[in-house]
């Protein structure tokens, strides 16, 4: 089954099983990075972390790619660890109203929003989350969260 895509990526899905996008920081947007291939190669859910430094933010994608191939299905609005050193992290649904904005590679490789996506959200250093009330403004621009839930029980 192919896609479209350059060789690279398509290099990339057939020996890693996905391909990471990064994408610096540009006007309002902060850097981000996510993946490509994911949903082609297991059915799951591409995945996104935003806000984080390009070797962390790929640490983190290519993590969530080797969980979903070695058969772990992450589920939206939970925590998991083994992203962040002493840290979980809430994994949680991307509505599609932000797939033009994030990502534009990968609309192209599927021929539309075709699939889906989940955020990988972090609390900061200090274990404040991005929606706490003490959390800084700095923090909240940094990692915006995509929720495509209203449900806010997980936090």
């Amino acid at each position: 089954m192919d896609l479209g895509g350059d060789a690279k990526t398509r290099a990339n899905i057939g020996e890693y099983g996905c391909t990471v996008m990064h994408i610096m920081e540009e006007g309002n947007l902060p850097p981000f990075a996510y993946s490509i291939g994911v949903t082609q190669q297991t059915g799951e859910p591409e995945v996104v972390v935003i806000g984080l430094k390009q070797p962390i933010a790929h640490f983190m994608v290519n993590e969530y790619n080797s969980q979903v191939r070695a058969g772990k299905r992450f589920k939206p609005g939970t925590r998991e660890s083994g992203f962040l050193e002493g840290f979980e992290i809430l994994v949680d649904e991307v509505p599609l109203a932000a797939y033009g904005d994030y990502f534009g590679q990968a609309l192209d490789f599927y021929g539309g929003p075709t699939f889906k996506v989940l955020q990988l959200i972090y609390p900061s250093t200090q274990g404040v989350w991005p929606w706490d009330p003490q959390a800084p403004e700095s923090f909240r621009l940094r990692q915006p969260v995509l929720m495509a839930r209203g449900d806010t029980s997980a936090r």
